[in-house]
């Protein structure tokens, strides 16, 4: 596998052998054998970790569709009591405090170990929620959702970044997100099934949804545990079935570490942890990846509802419906990843889905045909799923340090969460047909998001001007540039 003399890279020859802790781990490789490493990784990792994200989504996603089936009639939820908005607010409350024991515990067990281990208890929590008698039950089983599914996130986002440099993580991040995009389609097609199920058991079809998907979640738990590999300077990384050998994560090691400098993981202190608090891009960075999730998590909560009671279609065809805007959105979401890798930016690239977003959100609320604001949810969709992995890679480009990384990624999924609450509480039943409050709110996160970029990339070109005349050392590396 090692090159020939005439083929040697001439990226890696030189670097230093700091990564590695035996000269003879040093391998050269082609340019094909590199992108093969890299191949494999991603079979490896990105599929798995994003088959969990996307099955993490319909868990926490499902009591739209639940909703739709009946669920609310049967639990005594109602306007009145505003019951089916505070369910879908409690999952949040827990994800935002457990998100940083998540992070830190993730790093301490092995991702190998934990991400599959609170995979496995969300799916039995799930399944749980088919059983429930009351919707103050249902609020209890969301809460403890959302505490275990608070540690998946960020420690997968994590470990993704431990594995690529950072021009590699905008298309990992965006197929990462696209996979529970396709989730998402498939979310009201498999609920529109499972609620034929209706009398199965003496149970009714929104209750199998929550069972079925539940058990789903825990059998894919199972293969988490087969396939996620350990972080890259654990030395399980070469032992881990069907994975690279020493050499090739020597070399990962070694590419990451010529790309930022931030292989050599520090011992873990609580000030270590906190002290990346005092870099006020991570808050930066948070508040736009909570502009974008508003409305993220607003459609996912209430397209269905939006599509029967404010567009007409009947329950079934609501289900049915929230395919197309997702598979959409996917290959949209998909295309700017590659492109802002290609291109080495993410800034222009955000607000452009900014203006998309808005556009979007006019048709939706102002356009009179059922049709064009239809697609209205498409453009909606497009503009603010392209968004979400663009501002977790523009976060991860700009931010040097493993704890740091850490500390700002809990950053951003804990200002998620915040986005997700928001997000739970704009669409109000009677705002219906066209949710005007909601609309309004989610128009405002992408003025927001559209300001801070802007302000952003003024920033970013600035220091690196200043860096470049040596006037300014950035993240503590000579060598190190904002990415724009």
């Amino acid at each position: 596998m090692s090159l020939t003399d005439e083929k040697k890279s001439d990226v890696y020859k030189n670097e230093t052998l700091e990564a590695s802790d035996d000269v003879s781990d040093i391998v050269e490789y082609t340019e094909a054998e590199q992108k093969k490493i890299v191949h494999r990784i991603d079979r490896r990792l990105v599929i798995i970790t994003g088959v969990i994200y996307c099955i993490s989504i319909i868990d926490r996603g499902n009591i739209g569709s639940a909703a739709v089936a009946g669920m609310p009639k049967d639990l005594g939820m109602n306007a009145q009591n505003n019951a089916y908005s505070i369910a879908t607010l409690m999952f949040f409350v827990s994800y935002i405090f457990f998100e940083a024991p998540g992070v830190i515990g993730c790093r301490k067990f092995g991702p190998r170990l934990f991400l599959p281990v609170i995979c496995m208890l969300w799916g039995i929590c799930v399944t749980c929620m088919g059983f429930v008698k009351t919707w103050q039950q249902l609020l209890g089983m969301r809460l403890i959702l959302g505490a275990l599914e608070a540690g998946y996130f960020p420690g997968a986002s994590y470990l993704l970044s431990t594995w690529y440099n950072r021009y590699e993580l905008g298309r990992r991040f965006a197929s990462f997100y696209v996979i529970g995009s396709v989730a998402n389609a498939f979310t009201g097609i498999m609920a529109y099934g499972l609620m034929q199920m209706t009398g199965v058991g003496g149970l009714a079809g929104w209750r199998w949804i929550f069972i079925i998907e539940g058990l789903l979640t825990c059998v894919i738990a199972v293969l988490g545990y087969i396939f996620i590999p350990p972080f890259p300077d654990d030395p399980k990384a070469s032992t881990t079935w069907g994975f690279l050998n020493k050499s090739e994560v020597s070399y990962v090691l070694r590419k990451v570490e010529a790309d930022r400098g931030d292989t050599q993981l520090e011992p873990f202190t609580l000030a270590r942890f906190l002290n990346g608090g005092k870099d006020w891009k991570c808050y930066a960075f948070g508040m736009m990846i909570c502009m974008c999730t508003i409305p993220a998590y607003a459609l996912a909560f209430f397209m269905p509802l939006i599509l029967n009671q404010g567009m007409g279609f009947t329950v079934h065809r609501a289900q049915l419906m929230t395919a197309p805007p997702y598979l959409i959105q996917a290959v949209y979401q998909f295309a700017f990843g590659y492109f802002s890798d290609n291109y080495r930016a993410r800034g222009p690239f955000i607000l452009f889905n900014c203006v998309l977003q808005t556009i979007g959100l006019s048709l939706m609320g102002w356009a009179s045909a059922v049709g064009v604001r239809y697609f209205g949810i498409i453009l909606t969709c497009c503009g603010m799923a392209a968004n979400l992995p663009i501002v977790f890679t523009y976060q991860s480009n700009n931010v040097r340090g493993q704890w740091k990384r850490a500390f700002s990624s809990t950053i951003m999924v804990s200002m998620a969460a915040v986005g997700g609450i928001i997000g739970s509480l704009v669409f109000r039943a009677q705002d219906a047909p066209h949710y005007r409050p909601g609309l309004y709110t989610c128009f405002t996160g992408a003025v927001l998001t559209f300001l801070l970029t802007s302000f952003l990339i003024v920033y970013f070109k600035w220091v690196n001007k200043k860096a470049d005349r040596g006037e300014k050392v950035l993240e503590g590396s000579e060598s190190f540039r904002y990415t724009i």
